[in-house]
């Protein structure tokens, strides 16, 4: 059966791959997007509404005229060093925006909703790999309105009847196997694509010396010193959102229910910058630079209450894989060379 769907912040990284996806398997799909970070070109074949959602008359102009069965919300801001730095934007964006599409829906009485959340809600860890259980108690200002968001999310759904899925994502990475979309932010604060932007600069023929990668820290408590971090591809989180939906749409998850996503292992950043040589065939090299403020050592997902509940089960366990179609993007991509 079709599903109706409008997809806040569809013109994004991840947003796209899931537009692509929902399309594959014969939903209506809308996008929402005021093209501040996404690309009006990675928007294949669904209606498109250009708009803001802080604006409470672009939120409400998605539903004029067309009635959704599910409301999927990907529009947010996503830095951290970004959201120390200037709260305001997130705050703006991440929970007045998300409150102005809440109150839009339950104008339009749609009552199901999938959220791109982050284990940026809990904080440093207590324990790993982290659960859902696990307490959240957020160190900077992006996971700080992504919970604020979670929590008016069950509030709504205790007194109005909206069911929420909440997709708590770990390190998203990779690009669309098939290669047609990709990792595009300006700027760039992702690992794996400055660590594939540093490849195409040595393709193109770059010093080695001249490498403006940075590794922060090299000192943690960790086996080669570099943070560990676990990756799950952007198509594996795409399979929860529509599995996330499928639920919902059955009515089989009531109130507010929260879903890691992650592979359930970790890789250091030098392991990560070593598997990007081995697969690119480039001689990457990096400075080290001191530690951020806030980075953990470690962050590592359980994500058994998705596979259990959810029946997700990640096709791309092995990092090699994730960076495999990453690069088959980023190689004819020769533009976003660094340097």
């Amino acid at each position: 059966m079709a599903v109706s769907v409008l997809v806040a912040g569809g013109a994004g990284y991840i947003g796209s791959h899931m537009v692509k996806l929902l399309l594959r398997h014969g939903h209506l799909v809308t996008v929402l997007d005021n093209l501040s970070t996404g690309h009006r070109d990675a928007v294949q074949g669904a209606d498109f509404v250009e708009g803001d959602l802080r604006r409470v008359t672009d939120a409400a102009q998605a539903f004029d005229g067309r009635q959704f069965d599910v409301v999927m919300h990907f529009a947010a801001s996503c830095y951290v060093g970004e959201s120390v730095k200037d709260p305001a934007k997130y705050y703006t964006n991440n929970v007045i925006g998300t409150l102005n599409l809440l109150e839009a829906m339950r104008a339009a009485q749609v009552k199901h909703l999938v959220f791109s959340s982050t284990c940026s809600t809990y904080g440093d860890p207590v324990f790993l790999p982290m659960s859902e259980d696990h307490p959240q108690h957020p160190v900077n200002p992006y996971g700080m309105t992504k919970l604020t968001a979670e929590r008016a999310m069950a509030d709504y759904g205790r007194a109005y009847g909206l069911g929420t899925v909440a997709l708590r994502y770990f390190n998203a990475a990779g690009c669309d196997p098939e290669g047609e979309l990709g990792e595009r932010h300006d700027p760039e604060t992702h690992l794996i694509p400055l660590i594939l932007r540093e490849a195409l600069r040595m393709r193109a023929g770059g010093n080695p010396a001249d490498t403006q990668l940075q590794v922060f820290g090299d000192d943690f408590d960790t086996p080669d010193g570099s943070c560990i971090r676990d990756y799950v591809h952007i198509a594996d989180l795409c399979a929860a959102h529509l599995l996330a939906m499928e639920r919902l749409m059955g009515d089989e998850v009531a109130g507010f229910k929260a879903f890691n996503l992650g592979i359930g292992k970790g890789f250091s950043v030098k392991e990560v910058i070593e598997t990007c040589r081995r697969v690119t065939g480039q001689d990457i090299r990096y400075r080290v630079a001191g530690r951020r403020a806030g980075d953990p050592a470690r962050l590592v997902a359980s994500a058994e209450r998705a596979r259990a509940e959810l029946g997700w089960s990640p096709q791309f366990n092995e990092l090699s894989d994730i960076v495999e179609t990453a690069w088959r993007w980023f190689s004819r991509q020769p533009a976003l060379a660094n340097g």
